[in-house]
């Protein structure tokens, strides 16, 4: 366990050293560094804001995901003023979901599982989406923007409305469907695919989302008067605990 201000050192060194090494590579606008920097700021501020008394390794590997979406908030805003950096985009992408199936066989093998850490990894996971969504609603419809958007538009719809931010069980489908939205805004923004093809999976990929949230709120609404569950913040359709 390290502590939580050594920890945020560590994640804001990585997206440093991201960033310039984005700008030697593939010449990172000043807008790029702008989003990216900003990025971690909100970063370290929202960790030193959680809680966590210290971070344990499973939560620096998230702190390390959480930099690298960073840079590809970066790229994408980089994207907009410049032609687009695809291969290191979808390279640094991939490397990021890859740290999102570690993370947690590592706070498994290490004891160090908590209720700070699937909330950060979920959180990130949101985030990644959101920023990919953003950079493939470019390429192809303005509707894929409901992929990223669907978690803050239930965060949103969670102030006005208490019972939306009760606690979740764990359900495995949260977790694939999850992972399906990376996965197809990866392979979509990589131009993979034929594009007829890319937009049936994108279309499916909202249509599992969807139907997770409505799952959820679903059950939310039958159990918003039983024993008031503790209110953890909008958690749906990301997991609430690491796979």
């Amino acid at each position: 366990m390290v502590t939580v201000r050594y920890g945020l050192a560590v994640g804001s060194a990585v997206l440093v050293a991201l960033l310039a090494a984005l700008e030697t590579t593939v010449g990172l606008s000043a807008e790029g560094w702008g989003v990216g920097l900003t990025c971690g700021f909100v970063m370290n501020s929202a960790v030193a804001r959680g809680g966590a008394r210290a971070l344990g390794p499973a939560d620096l590997v998230t702190l390390t995901r959480a930099a690298i979406a960073c840079g590809v908030a970066a790229l994408v805003a980089d994207s907009f003023v410049q032609r687009a950096a695809v291969p290191t985009l979808v390279a640094i992408t991939v490397v990021a979901l890859v740290l999102d199936a570690v993370d947690g066989r590592v706070a498994r093998r290490t004891g160090t599982e908590s209720v700070f850490g699937a909330r950060f990894d979920g959180e990130v996971d949101a985030f990644l989406i959101l920023i990919l969504s953003v950079y493939v609603a470019s390429e192809f419809a303005a509707w894929v923007l409901a992929i990223g958007a669907a978690r803050y538009a239930f965060a949103v719809a969670g102030l006005g409305l208490p019972w939306l931010r009760g606690q979740l069980p764990p359900r495995n489908w949260r977790k694939v469907v999850a992972a399906t939205q990376g996965i197809v805004l990866t392979l979509a923004a990589a131009s993979v695919a034929p594009r007829g093809l890319a937009y049936a999976a994108l279309a499916l990929a909202l249509a599992l989302l969807t139907e997770s949230f409505g799952r959820d709120v679903l059950w939310l609404w039958r159990h918003r008067f039983k024993g008031r569950a503790q209110l953890t913040g909008p958690s749906v359709p990301l997991r609430l605990q690491r796979p």
